[in-house]
């Protein structure tokens, strides 16, 4: 009996080409690009992106929007930014700690997006300093909001996910393994949203061509309380 070929070699395959990888990973911002900005971020030519693109969505890894007579692309969903986070845990474990104070990997380090969540120190900090303030209760695996930290998070103008079925409980707040860090940090519909509101507010700031983020001293001072909440925790550990 022939054994069948596991689906996931094929994923691997479209996700091992060096080419294609150099723009998954230009993706996991979470935002869109344009083919143009692909094909920089590969090193490659406009046709040759071009064809490594329509790969890629052939392969239902990324999708594409239309906007008068330009294209844009960015991961699927947030399976496939899970799935190539994954993937960077497993890359990184011979990386010399060192290497994280370097260079391009330092502002990575700090602050950064997660497909569409704050990852890096920062992200690892808040969602700590979520746990610990009690604004997030553990709930069979993921986490729920206390009423005390819905009603911190709705002052701060946080709009907050609803959360109808017990799917989306599921996915309104878990933990998703922070490769830089190799500790937790929020993912999950209320991520996503503070995140948002995050950027939207100035709180964060994204850093032109890059995945990296800077906390600005407003974004300090609004998310402190959660901060300041990690730390005491670390402290008392």
């Amino acid at each position: 009996m022939t054994t069948p070929e596991p689906r996931f070699a094929k994923v691997a395959a479209m996700i091992g080409d060096p080419t294609r990888a150099r723009m998954l990973a230009a993706l996991m911002g979470g935002q869109f690009l344009a083919a143009g900005e692909l094909a920089a971020a590969a090193g490659v030519t406009a046709q040759t992106a071009s064809a490594h693109v329509a790969k890629l969505v052939d392969a239902e890894l990324v999708v594409a929007r239309t906007q008068g007579r330009h294209r844009y692309f960015r991961l699927a969903d947030a399976d496939i930014g899970h799935a190539l986070e994954a993937l960077s845990l497993v890359a990184e474990r011979s990386a010399q700690a060192d290497k994280w104070s370097q260079g391009p990997y330092k502002p990575l380090k700090a602050a950064r997006t997660c497909y569409s969540h704050l990852a890096g120190e920062l992200g690892v900090a808040l969602f700590e300093g979520l746990l610990a303030r009690g604004t997030l209760q553990p709930c069979d695996g993921h986490f729920l909001l206390s009423d005390a930290g819905r009603a911190e998070l709705s002052t701060l103008g946080v709009p907050l996910p609803a959360i109808t079925t017990p799917a989306a409980a599921r996915r309104f707040a878990y933990p998703c393994l922070d490769w830089s860090e190799r500790r937790d940090h929020l993912a999950g519909a209320l991520a996503v949203a503070l995140l948002e509101h995050s950027v939207e507010r100035g709180w964060l700031r994204k850093v032109e061509g890059s995945r990296a983020l800077r906390i600005t001293p407003e974004g300090t001072k609004r998310l402190a309380p959660w901060l300041s909440a990690a730390t005491r925790e670390e402290r008392v550990a």
